[in-house]
């Protein structure tokens, strides 16, 4: 790795981000993976953002134009965060959490801070990552504001 990207990802340790799983549904199997390199985009027409590695199993099926949902995680979420950031592959991740899906089957966080149901309308690749646009459809929010955060290279949260 070059100087500027090792001191790049040193310092973005310091660039606190609520932790988000986005998930979707390509081909009969859901995916789900943990980030943070999500955004909202516009509110006309409302729509997010997020970033994805072209080697994360999530890539191909936004690549492929399935929708996906964008749920931010409460900060008693650091399993699911886990377990969708690697700790468990595949299927194994809706084992961990409250699962549930849409009509069209896409599935969701039921107890995340908010969830953004995204139509799957653009992608921009840079490098090694794609930028996908999701127009939102629907929007779900619970509780009370407390997000999980990672910064640092560990969990807290805002409260």
């Amino acid at each position: 790795m070059d100087t500027v990207a090792a001191s790049m990802r040193d310092a973005l340790r310091r660039l606190a981000k609520a932790v988000v799983v986005i998930t979707c549904r390509y081909d009969g199997k859901r995916y789900a993976m943990a980030a943070t390199a999500v955004s909202e985009l516009s509110l006309d027409p409302p729509s997010m953002l997020v970033c994805v590695n072209r080697h994360a199993s999530l890539f191909q099926a936004l690549a492929s134009g399935s929708d996906f949902a964008i749920n931010i995680l409460h900060s008693s979420h650091a399993a699911i965060s886990a377990a969708c950031g690697g700790k468990l592959k595949g299927e194994e991740r809706f084992e961990v959490g409250n699962w549930t899906a849409g009509p069209d089957g896409l599935p969701f966080l039921s107890d995340a801070q908010a969830s953004f149901i995204c139509i799957n309308a653009r992608q921009i690749d840079h490098g090694t990552h794609a930028i996908f646009i999701g127009d939102v459809r629907e929007v779900r929010a619970e509780g009370v504001v407390d997000p999980l955060i990672y910064v640092d290279g560990r969990y807290c949260s805002a409260t």
